[in-house]
């Protein structure tokens, strides 16, 4: 349910703003948002805030174009527009100001044009404009729209991903049903996070490309049930073009009902433009493939591997592919942590990628020929992607002190410093609290990674109700994230003390750290929970009669179990589209491999490992719930369906425990419309106030 060693480091406790430079964006893109004042962060404040979607780095690295989203709370939508700027963080500027929002932005190969997916007479087509935001014009029309492109390298062609309806209605069997509304299912996989199966599937075409249109499409997958980019939440990182432009490499899991349910084995396979022949390269791989890259001359492929079919937070690997011996090689065999992206480098052919350590997204080079690994940046910050531009690397980051912005890295010594600083202007007005890091003794003699966050006025003389953050995943690092929701410097500037643990299982302190939850849910990294807000409760500036828990997904999960066997700790308990009943969320999620592996097997099934993990089921001890609970839950949240919410409240509500359901008909596992959010926001912290202050 997810979305990354084991030596113990001191990691520098200052923030990524007090180690990158800051400095203002008013001088570029020509926009200031006034007013803003000096002031905690708030929910509006935050939505307020520029978000950074794709970026790209032009053939020669001299500069980056993205784009931007701001959000208008009142209209509750977003507009994304594009911007440009030099390596060197000078000459930025907003190229496109219009109504209508321009996404998958990049720099044409020959690097004389910005290429974007904008909407066009009711669906989405590519559109390029010259490198000064002039002369815009539409290269597409596809029928039904464009999900991504990529130019070929000698642009003579463009791949485009068109979702492609093959499945049969109920209305196609009865013509004379039209306003017929039902489905009727088969088999598994007919929905997925937080969309039914509409019968569509994501296919890649390849079309000509001349003079700045698109022709003569062929669906490279014609008739093939399957999707690449992998839906949900794949995107064009899953395809790439080989340098001479003959071949596409592409990820897509080729299975389909209960065998896709069960498993994660995607692959890797290449497409030949020439002969139209189609190869598996990952054939012997039975857990995830994905994220395929060229090398320059083009003889390696290199990709994100996990090894284990049916474990989705399995080490994510890096391995080569030479295609004149047809060896795979893992190249990060030695290295005990995730690869959670790459890029390679130009000149040497090296690699360098951004990887988890002890709560932190770093970048890591990787030397391809003696698979020597070094850490490059050691900062306090979340380095989310990484791509070459000569003599820099241009990286994206965030931290729980700014939302995402660019930066440039050096090569050499690791140092960044924010070029786009598109959030300059309010976060400048924006008191920020103390992250601090400790590191604790769990209770099986291990040490645990804590995060602990201060309110922006904290004064050592007085006393703080405390939170525990309970993290989702479960394999799912608290690192120095940035969110829209459960964002950690909001709760400290609503006076609260935030203690977010890196408990057992979750990734950055080595496999066997990560691992240790399968079949754990109520075991140990439960009493972790215990050991964290114990530790910090002990603190003179921490009131320990005034201590909530918050948690989303697995986080959720964990409010549910620590509400009944906390022993009077906390006061108040807010759990957001949490399990609440293992045995019916296992027939009822729509990803069963996950809980196949993390359970051990379904609940009719008798093992030592589904005995152990249906018994901690939160539901069996609803008995001991005795603390006012808040519990959110989407309608179209599919992989923790809304009825786990139902029962939660309504076992609450019975039980004489005051409770209230807060529910979001139509927001998934995440709520991501601007006025729910602002909601979502304003009744999390009414219910934390009414019992904790």
């Amino acid at each position: 349910m997810k979305i990354y060693p084991a030596l113990i480091m001191a990691i520098a406790l200052t923030s990524c703003q007090q180690n990158q430079k800051q400095t203002s964006s008013a001088e570029y893109y020509g926009f200031v948002k006034e007013p803003v004042a000096d002031s905690p962060l708030t929910p509006e404040k935050l939505w307020s805030m520029g978000r950074i979607g794709s970026v790209s780095v032009a053939p020669d690295g001299s500069k980056v174009v993205f784009s931007v989203a701001f959000t208008d709370i009142k209209a509750n939508k977003s507009q994304a527009d594009i911007y440009i700027v030099d390596k060197d963080g000078s000459n930025g500027r907003r190229l496109t100001d219009t109504n209508i929002s321009e996404s998958e932005v990049a720099f044409t190969p020959d690097g004389k044009h910005i290429s974007f997916v904008a909407a066009a007479n009711g669906s989405h087509q590519l559109f390029e404009i010259d490198i000064d935001g002039t002369n815009r014009r539409q290269v597409s029309n596809v029928e039904g729209g464009i999900e991504g492109y990529i130019y070929a390298p000698d642009m003579s062609k463009v791949l485009y991903v068109n979702r492609v309806e093959l499945d049969e209605k109920l209305t196609d069997i009865y013509p004379d049903l039209p306003l017929a509304n039902a489905r009727l299912e088969t088999d598994l996989m007919y929905r997925h996070w937080n969309d039914w199966s509409d019968g569509k599937y994501n296919h890649i075409f390849v079309a000509k490309y001349e003079n700045g249109k698109l022709s003569d499409a062929k669906d490279i997958m014609s008739g093939e049930k399957y999707h690449s980019p992998l839906m949900p939440m794949g995107g064009m990182e899953q395809i790439t073009w080989s340098p001479d432009g003959k071949q596409i490499a592409y990820t897509c899991k080729k299975l389909t009902g209960k065998a896709a349910a069960e498993s994660t084995n995607s692959n890797i396979y290449i497409y030949n433009t020439e002969n139209g022949e189609t190869s598996c390269v990952s054939v012997d791989n039975k857990g995830y493939d994905m994220n395929p890259q060229f090398s320059a001359d083009g003889k390696t492929l290199y990709w994100q591997s996990m090894e284990h079919d049916g474990y989705e937070s399995d080490k994510n690997r890096l391995v080569s592919y030479d295609f004149a011996s047809r060896q795979t090689t893992d190249l990060t065999a030695n290295y005990d942590n995730d690869v959670n992206s790459f890029a390679i480098d130009k000149s040497s052919g090296n690699i360098w990628f951004c990887s988890n350590h002890h709560g932190c997204d770093e970048i890591f080079s990787l030397d391809v020929n003696t698979k020597e690994i070094k850490q490059l940046t050691t900062e306090t910050c979340d380095f989310t992607s990484v791509a070459d531009a000569g003599d820099i690397l241009i990286a994206t980051s965030m931290s729980m002190n700014h939302p995402t912005e660019i930066y440039r890295v050096d090569k050499t010594a690791g140092i960044s410093e924010n070029i786009s600083k598109i959030n300059d202007p309010i976060l400048a007005h924006t008191p920020m609290g103390k992250v601090e890091e400790r590191w604790m003794e769990t209770t099986n003699g291990e040490q645990m990674h804590v995060w602990v966050v201060f309110p922006p006025d904290f004064d050592a003389n007085k006393k703080y109700p405390a939170l525990l953050f309970c993290e989702g995943g479960p394999q799912n690092t608290v690192s120095q994230f940035w969110s829209l929701r459960w964002n950690l410097q909001l709760m400290a500037a609503n006076g609260y003390i935030v203690v977010a643990p890196n408990r057992h299982g979750l990734p950055g302190f080595g496999r066997a750290w990560c691992d240790q939850i399968a079949g754990d849910y109520g075991g140990q990294n439960m009493q972790d929970y215990f050991t964290a807000i114990d530790n910090v409760a002990k603190e003179p500036y921490v009131d320990a009669d005034r201590l909530g828990a918050v948690g989303a997904s697995y986080g959720g999960f964990s409010v549910y179990w620590l509400a009944g066997h906390h022993q009077k700790r906390f006061k108040a308990f807010i759990a957001h589209c949490g399990i609440f009943n293992l045995e019916t969320q296992y027939p009822t999620t729509e990803e069963i491999f996950f809980v196949n592996h993390d359970l051990g097997g379904a609940p009719w099934v008798d093992n030592d490992m589904t005995r152990r993990s249906y018994a901690a089921s939160p539901h069996l001890f609803v008995k001991e719930w005795d603390t006012p609970i808040m519990v959110i839950h989407g309608e179209k949240d599919f992989r923790i369906p809304y009825t786990q919410g139902m029962a939660a409240f309504n076992a609450a509500v019975l039980r004489g425990v005051p409770a209230e359901f807060l529910y979001f008909p139509e927001e998934c596992h995440w709520v991501q419309q601007p006025q729910n959010s602002i909601l979502w926001h304003r009744l999390f912290y009414r219910w934390l106030d009414k019992y904790l202050k």
